[in-house]
Order: structure tokens, then sequence, then C-alpha cells
């Protein structure tokens, strides 16, 4: 990566170091909270994989190499002088050959980054000064290398480019005017690079060596070559580190690649990918949580084991008679009950889960035993209604009471003969006033009664919800929020 990246073409994130090592610390912690769900078989590969792409990330992912690689002559340390507007690199007139690679940083001194590659202290320097100003800030995480001579009769010199063009996020192939055709360089190098085409530059230098025209049929002759390597698409420049020309040009590439990511970055990021699908069948497809409807059909179902449907039944008809009958009693769950409803909710909140995660989630809830006793003792502590109300009851009373007097008086009235005139207004009215009043008061005990079996059924429900909940539901969460860590970690979309 870059020091100042822009985000993926998702536009979802920035690849930098940042989000990298939060990636890997998610990835790491997620392991650490589940070691008994995820095997070992899985667990221990991704800890030694994870491990390496942290010592990747030591390194530092936010720099982006630029190496010079060229033949004897191809003036690359000239060039590489002229880039960094610093006479660092050794020239053919001290050295005819570049023995050890040289390196220039800006933003940094890219020190872990330079020890990796075996780039020599006496031989980096880092581009800052107070004559720079601000006008190398934008270049902040380049690290441009002078690589050793690809064609040198040194095997050292061989392998320190075999090991570092690899490495490199851009590389820059010099080439001069009499060996752009060196089978060394294509046969050796170029022909074997045909995937990294958009990481490969081609600058034809020492062009002020060139007659007036020879400028454009050498660059068509490199490109022919170029696609016969199956390199049609690297870019070829002719420049001068002489005359400057096109070092603007070369300047601005760097400056646009070090606004993108790091081969280090992408490689340690398709290394996360790769440990991520490899966990992968240590997480449920789909996300898994608790819901409230299977929390409710539990409570539901506990409800109907002990009876409770039949006691609220008891409770609305036995009140609401004149002379209440004994009213019915909850009972004990049967175990089997118990253990099926048990199994009806783990099996519908846990569907999709990895086995060793459901192990987990019934290891974590409560047996079908201790599920019974606390629904049975739950149940059991809610109080059932024990009196009626004094002055419904004696509501009641007074009107049936009222109504026989106005039917007695009535009665009186037609016996002796005075029910002729308003003899009959008075019991009439005592008789009607104590319907009215026994028939209220027979409404408001039914009320009550209706309302006593709500209360009562309300209130059980109300201690099995907590039951379900401190029993099943929490214990699940605990296992389910774990599994959700995985999943985030892995990047599982909740689809």
């Amino acid at each position: 990566m870059t020091s100042n990246p822009t985000a993926t073409s998702s536009g979802d994130y920035v690849l930098d170091a940042a989000h990298l090592q939060a990636r890997l610390d998610r990835l790491r912690a997620a392991l650490d909270d589940c070691p008994t769900e995820v095997p070992a078989s899985l667990s221990l590969p991704a800890r030694d994989r994870l491990d390496e792409v942290a010592e990747r990330l030591a390194l530092g992912v936010d720099h982006t190499v630029v190496a010079l690689f060229g033949g004897t002559g191809s003036g690359k340390s000239s060039l590489f002088n002229a880039l960094t507007s610093l006479q660092f690199a050794d020239v053919g007139a001290r050295r005819p050959t570049t023995a050890l690679a040289s390196a220039c940083s800006w933003g940094d001194d890219a020190a872990a980054l330079l020890d990796f590659l075996e780039v020599v202290d006496d031989r980096r320097i880092r581009r800052e000064s107070l004559l720079d100003a601000t006008d190398q800030d934008a270049f902040a995480g380049l690290v441009l290398l002078d690589v050793p001579d690809y064609d040198s009769v040194s095997t050292e010199h061989a392998l320190q480019v075999n090991r570092l063009v690899p490495l490199a996020d851009i590389l820059v192939w010099v080439v001069d005017p009499q060996k752009y055709a060196d089978a060394v360089l294509h046969e050796g190098y170029l022909r074997k690079l045909g995937a990294r085409q958009e990481d490969m530059l081609v600058l034809v230098n020492q062009v002020d060596t060139l007659p007036a025209g020879g400028i454009d049929t050498l660059l068509a002759d490199v490109r022919s070559l170029l696609a016969a390597d199956g390199l049609q698409d690297v870019q070829v420049l002719p420049v001068s580190a002489v005359r400057g020309d096109n070092l603007g040009a070369v300047r601005e590439l760097f400056l646009e690649r070090v606004r993108r990511e790091s081969n280090a970055a992408r490689t340690a990021s398709a290394e996360l990918d790769a440990i991520s699908l490899g966990l992968r069948p240590a997480a449920a497809a789909q996300p898994v949580a608790t819901r409230t409807e299977l929390a409710d059909a539990a409570v539901a179902a506990l409800m109907h084991a002990c009876g409770v449907q039949a006691v609220e039944d008891s409770v609305r008809t036995g009140m609401a008679r004149t002379f209440p009958r004994a009213m019915a009693r909850p009972g004990p769950p049967a175990r089997d009950a118990v253990a099926s409803i048990q199994t009806t909710w783990l099996r519908r909140t846990t569907e999709g889960l990895p086995g060793a995660w459901l192990r987990s989630v019934e290891n974590a809830v409560a047996a079908p035993e201790a599920l019974a006793a606390r629904t049975a003792e739950a149940v059991g502590s809610v109080q059932l209604p024990r009196h009626r109300a004094p002055l419904i009851e004696l509501a009641w009373w007074g009107g049936m009471l009222t109504a026989l007097v106005g039917v007695v008086w009535m009665a009186v009235d037609l016996v002796l003969g005075r029910a002729f005139g308003l003899g009959l207004i008075a019991p009439s009215v005592v008789l009607l006033v104590g319907l009215v009043v026994s028939s209220v008061a027979l409404l408001a005990r039914r009320s009550r009664a209706h309302r006593e079996a709500e209360e009562y059924a309300r209130a059980v429900r109300a201690r099995l919800v907590s039951v379900v909940a401190r029993d099943l539901t929490r214990p699940a969460d605990g296992v389910l929020v774990r599994h959700r860590m995985l999943r985030q970690a892995l990047e599982v979309a909740d689809r």
C-alpha cells in the first residue's frame, strides 16, 4: 500500500496497513474466542499463516517499491540520480557495474523494509531536506531502488536481481539503444513476467545519443520485441538522464502508483482472504441468532405442559359463580415434554450451525431436568386469587334481596286488593332497582373473574419468559455472539 492509498474498487475501505492490521487482529481475536468451535485442523494452520502475515505487515506495506533493472552500461544509476535529484548511485565513471543495490526513500527511512530487501545501510538515502520544502510530499511512501546489473558475470549480482524482481511493486527495465534486444533480458526475465504487465515500465535511456528521427524507429523495434515476449501492454518511454527527457512523465507514473496499494499490501490482503476462506467451514453460511418468536413458542409450550390454560379457565368460571368451586392448580411439567420443548427450540435456533457450535449451544443452555424444575418453581410461585371483592358480593346479594322485597311487596298488595291506582308502582320500582343492582354486580363479578384469570396467565407467562431467557436465550446468545464475531472476522456477508 501507499502512504496515501485510495479506496478499493468496491469503495468499501482503504487497503492500507491500518485496515490489514485490524483485519489480522479480528481473525486472531476470533480464533482466541472460539477455541473449541474452530477445529485445531483449521485453527493451527491459520495461526501460523497469520503470524507470517504479521511479519509481512511489520516490514511496512505503506511503501511502493520501484526498482530500476538494467544491464551494464544502460545508465540506470545515472537515471536513479536524475530521478532523485541526488548524486548518490555509483555511475560508470566510478564503478563500471552496480554491485550493491542502492535505495532512496521518500517520507520515512523505510528501515524495516530495506532490511528485508537486504539494502545495506551505507547504500540508503532519504529524500528529505530543508531545500525540498513540500514539493516532495506527494511521493511519501516511495522507495526507489538501483538494482545490480542483471547481466553481470557475478552470480551474487544475479541472485540479488532474482530476489528483488518479485518484491518490487513497479519493475522499471532500463535499456539502451545498443543492448535493448539482449537475450539475457528477454529470455531470462521479460518473457516470464507476462502476469505483471501492469507493474512494468520500459525506459529506453540515452536517447540523447540518437540521431534525429532515430527515436521512433527504436521505439517501434522495442515494442515489437516486447509484443513477441507477450508484453504488448507494457508502456515504453524514451528518456535521457543527461537531458532530462520524459523524467517528469516517469515521476508522474511513480506518483500515480504511490496512490495505489503496494504489492506487499495486495499480497497480505490475498493471504488474509485465503486464511478466511480456509476457516469458512468453521462458521455457518448464514447468520444464526436467537429469535423472539421461538422464545414465545417455548413459553407457550411450557405453559401448556403445566396446565396453565386449565387453571386460567377454572379461575374464569369459578369466580364467576355464585357459589364458587375449588379452582384447578398447575402441575409440574413432565420431563419428556420439557425435553421435547428444549430440543425443538435448539433445532430451530441453531439451524445451519456446524456441529461444534451446536454442541457449544447445547452445553450452554439448561438441561431438560433443570428447565423443568425452574418451570415448575416459576409457575407454582404465582398465587391463585383467593377472595372475591366484598363490595361486588354485597351489591349482588343486596340487589337480590331488594328484588325479593319488591316481589313480596307486590304480592301482598295484590292479595290485599290494593292493586288499583298507584299501589304497584312502589314495589315495582323496588323490584327493578334490585334487579339492576344485582345484574350490575353479576357483570362486575364476571368481569373480575375474567380479569383475574388473565392476570394469572400473564403473571405465569412473565415468570416463564424469565425462565426461557435465563436458561435458553441468554446462554445461547453468549455462544452465538462469538459465532457472529467469527463470521465478521471471516468477512462472510449476511444475505
